[in-house]
């Protein structure tokens, strides 16, 4: 009876240990400590999330519209900065001659009038489709935005020329290492922005081949992710940081967060001794397997007070001035 009482005050000891070395609130946040906002395609409209897969054609599917702004395009990127966006997330495509199309879509059959994938489209074709064509939030009664975005997508020189001092992160949509060949050479010919190029994902192939050419590139995978989180899911207990979650962004859940070892403050400050940062995202569940934000004031309450990573929303224009106490900016009315 003794013994059984030793081994399982040792086995309460081992486990208060194993706690303590790894409570979050064991360290404190840097001196210059930051939080900043990534807001994802900018002031867009919104859609319900349930069932998506990559396939869905997201504009048919939208909530009703509080405002006129389209994704990806200039004045949705400018009105996520003035809400207080700190890197404001945009989707590239390959054109026939040689652009790089903004654009979220592999076809353009969902949004605009055309058809055909996006990349089989000369810049000038793509300028002069309808990107508001395909949006309805009845079920198809009524298209609020068509006759509203001819001219309207834009190709990455024209972002980065029409807002140099602000910070881009671009989403590669294929695998095709040329994409990564063509934003190194769109800032070789323009090296003032290269600072405008915060960084990239997606297809890991001209992600990488990006950060190769271009460099100071905050870059991860997919992959890499699924890696860093199972694996210190396993072994963060031990404080080990492993390989998949240094020199990189970890993209985590915020319902998935708590569940990691050091949870805030000590997980953070083991990461940025790895060289890596946190993307704070929205709750991940059934049925969505695309990027949720941050995009409440209720998910937003969950976001600990002195956490000095990055968070990502769809809703910028709620949850910049709501973080950073700003006014609420000035959007052009829905149709």
């Amino acid at each position: 009876m003794k013994r059984r009482y030793r081994v399982g005050g040792i086995v309460l000891a081992a486990l208060a240990a194993v706690y303590f070395f790894n409570a979050g609130w064991r360290v404190g946040p840097p001196d210059d400590a930051e939080l900043r906002l990534i807001a994802h395609r900018g002031v867009h409209q919104t859609f319900h999330r349930d069932d998506l897969d990559s396939d869905t054609c997201t504009a048919e599917r939208i909530d009703a519209p509080r405002h006129a702004l389209l994704e990806n395009t200039l004045p949705s990127m400018q009105a996520a900065f003035a809400a207080g966006a700190d890197v404001v997330e945009l989707d590239v495509h390959p054109t026939t001659d040689g652009r790089l199309a903004v654009m979220h879509d592999w076809t353009v059959d969902c949004r605009t009038d055309g058809t055909g994938e996006t990349r089989a489209h000369a810049m000038a074709e793509l300028k002069a489709l309808d990107i508001g064509h395909g949006y309805t939030a009845d079920g198809g009664r009524t298209y609020p935005f068509r006759g509203t975005g001819p001219g309207q997508m834009p190709e990455l020189e024209e972002v980065l020329s029409a807002m140099p001092e602000r910070r881009f992160l671009v989403n590669f949509k294929s695998r095709e290492a040329r994409e990564g060949d063509m934003l190194a050479a769109l800032v070789a010919a323009h090296p003032q922005w290269q600072p405008a190029i915060w960084g990239a994902y997606g297809g890991d192939e001209p992600t990488y081949r990006a950060q190769a050419l271009i460099g100071n590139l905050h870059v991860w995978s997919r992959r890499g992710l699924v890696d860093c989180l199972t694996q210190y899911a396993g072994l963060g207990w031990t404080g080990f940081v492993p390989e998949a979650c240094r020199n990189t962004q970890v993209m985590i859940p915020i319902n998935v967060a708590p569940w990691l070892w050091g949870w805030p403050n000590l997980l953070q400050a083991r990461l940025r001794e790895a060289g890596s940062e946190i993307i704070l995202l929205g709750s991940f569940g059934a049925g969505d397997p695309g990027t949720a934000g941050i995009d409440d004031l209720e998910t937003l309450a969950m976001v600990p007070a002195d956490f000095n990573g990055y968070v990502w929303t769809n809703r910028i224009e709620l949850i910049g001035p709501a973080l950073k106490n700003l006014p609420a900016p000035a959007l052009p009315p829905a149709p």
